[in-house]
């Protein structure tokens, strides 16, 4: 039977809790997430048979086209949550394995070995640009879950597909592939999706004009890299099978 204490703390916690979550999304009401709009994006002359002609740069200076998911190599897609966010698709914005990970790596490296920003985190990072300090990652962490609360995984990723840099003042995968590769980002071989997919990591050291070699070695490692996390995945689930 429960005592007259213990019904007054479960009243209590109930009672903060009920506080916390109206003080949360109060906050969340306060304090949107920004958004992307068409004014944030370049506009495109096409020729009457749909060829580009020719693509303006926003107001900031960019080339940035609109990108969804469903436009993308489904295998860039794969590559891309692999490489970047395992979990992408059952974490809540946030990567909770991914924090302890890098908490205990850092602790016992005393140096930062593994980053924990999702790509939802990353997609914060990219609406909202901000000086690299722990601020700005409390705010970012807090943005992901905005973000997820409000988007679909596809609605994420198209803001990620949009934004993402890629050298000099092309933003998004599909201005990348158009730029570096002469193509549309729908049908990719695994060569050209690695690399789009490493580039973002260091867009002005990877540039595939200025430094070819970089380029392509980064490629291959991510290629290398992908090719072994698919080998063992394929050989747990034989595994489990048998």
């Amino acid at each position: 039977m429960m005592t007259r204490k213990r019904r007054r703390w479960i009243s209590r916690a109930a009672a903060v809790l009920g506080i916390s979550g109206a003080a949360a999304l109060a906050l969340d009401a306060a304090f949107p997430p920004p958004r992307l709009d068409d004014s944030n994006l370049s506009r495109i002359l096409l020729a009457e048979d749909g060829t580009i002609l020719r693509v303006a740069t926003t107001m900031d200076g960019k080339i940035r086209l609109a990108t969804r998911a469903t436009d993308v190599d489904p295998r860039f897609i794969r590559l891309l949550v692999a490489y970047e966010d395992r979990r992408f698709y059952s974490h809540p914005g946030v990567d909770p394995v991914a924090l302890l990970r890098a908490a205990w790596q850092g602790v016992s490296n005393g140096k930062v070995v593994s980053g924990a920003s999702t790509l939802t985190m990353q997609v914060a990072r990219l609406l909202e640009p901000r000086p690299r300090t722990v601020r700005a990652k409390a705010i970012e962490t807090m943005r992901a879950l905005q973000l997820e609360a409000r988007l679909s995984k596809d609605e994420i990723l198209g803001l990620y597909l949009t934004l993402a840099p890629y050298g000099g003042n092309l933003e998004g995968l599909r201005a990348a592939s158009l730029a570096w590769l002469g193509k549309e980002p729908g049908r990719l071989t695994d060569a050209e999706a690695a690399l789009l997919v490493v580039l973002p990591q260091a867009p002005s050291r990877l540039r595939p004009d200025r430094h070819p070699q970089r380029a392509r070695a980064a490629r291959d490692t991510a290629a290398s890299r992908l090719a072994i996390a698919s080998a063992s995945s394929s050989s747990r689930s034989s595994m489990v099978s048998s």
